[in-house]
């Protein structure tokens, strides 16, 4: 079930753009949206060409009028709920939250209540009208940080644009096992496990991944590093990671079999044994803001889990 809402535009066609598709002209006209949302528009029937629906592909001579009923959908089947929120930053037409480790970005399987989405929809009920209820990107539920969130669809529409131009700056916080002793990038595609379909793994039929890392502390057994993503593939930060050896922390999925460092104190030994998730933080989150056209940056500090972790690993 789905409730509409209208947004009621018309343009005539300029004589630049003739002998175009139709669906090529609107991006050009409305750039405020996307060519495949147009496009699902056009075959809706929500676009009039001089009072007459065309299709996607026909070619349009120039001086045509054209009326856009650009109505946003609102998917009902991810019902509000009152989660708290930790809002960084907000405008009117994005929002920045900083996600607690544990909440889970979107209702999956297993998950369907109890979502970060879920709790966008209670604090903003506008963001029914947009995709996942405008989430830009997603991170890991047992992984803590910033996320971005589009309030409008040209919002939305400015932000993925970035997003798959590689142009949002997106920095992580991790502790990895073992002791580096330098940084660098990672170019290694990633894709799904062959055997097992809930892993990823790195092989060359994947995807193109592409991270950089560097080191800020090193410990006895582990070091402290901040990972900046070139792309944002599926559990990438912590497959790349594994892949060169210097798996993540407390990653229950790749972090392969416990280990306890040498003579360890009954505090390191604690902290270790309750720290039940993958040590990662998304930090820092930089972008060009849809309406002002100017830079913004959002830093989140490390949690408290991962910082007495930290602790421990220095007392060692």
């Amino acid at each position: 079930m789905t409730n509409k809402q209208s947004n009621l535009l018309s343009m005539e066609i300029p004589d630049s753009l003739s002998g175009s598709r139709l669906d090529q002209a609107l991006a050009e006209m409305f750039p405020d949206y996307s060519r495949s949302r147009l496009q699902t528009w056009i075959r809706n029937g929500r676009v009039l060409v001089d009072g007459c629906v065309i299709r996607p592909r026909d070619r349009i001579r120039g001086g045509e009028l054209v009326k856009l009923d650009a109505e946003a959908e609102q998917v009902l089947d991810c019902e509000p709920e009152d989660i708290p929120l930790d809002i960084v930053y907000e405008d009117d037409a994005l929002l920045v939250v900083n996600k607690p480790a544990g909440l889970v970005v979107h209702p999956g399987a297993g998950n369907w209540q109890g979502t970060l989405q879920n709790g966008l929809l209670h604090y903003d009920s506008k963001l029914s009208a947009l995709p996942r209820a405008g989430l830009i990107h997603r991170i890991d539920k047992d992984t803590s940080g910033l996320l971005l969130v589009a309030r409008t669809l040209s919002a939305h529409k400015s932000l993925v644009d970035q997003l798959q131009a590689r142009t949002i700056t997106r920095e992580y916080c991790a502790l990895t096992q073992g002791r580096m002793t330098a940084g660098g990038t990672i170019d290694a595609a990633i894709g799904r496990h062959p055997v097992d379909r809930k892993r990823y793994t790195v092989h060359d039929s994947g995807k193109p991944a592409i991270t950089h890392y560097r080191v800020i502390e090193r410990l006895a057994m582990h070091t402290l590093i901040r990972v900046k993503l070139e792309t944002g593939r599926t559990h990438q930060i912590r497959v790349h990671m594994a892949h060169i050896r210097f798996p993540l922390l407390g990653d229950p999925v790749y972090g392969g079999r416990f280990r306890v460092p040498p003579a360890s104190s009954e505090n390191l030994l604690d902290q270790l044994r309750q720290f039940r998730r993958q040590a990662l933080h998304a930090a820092k989150l930089g972008l060009i803001h849809p309406n002002s056209q100017e830079y913004c940056e959002w830093e989140s500090p490390i949690p408290g889990d991962m910082l007495q972790l930290l602790a421990a690993l220095r007392e060692k």
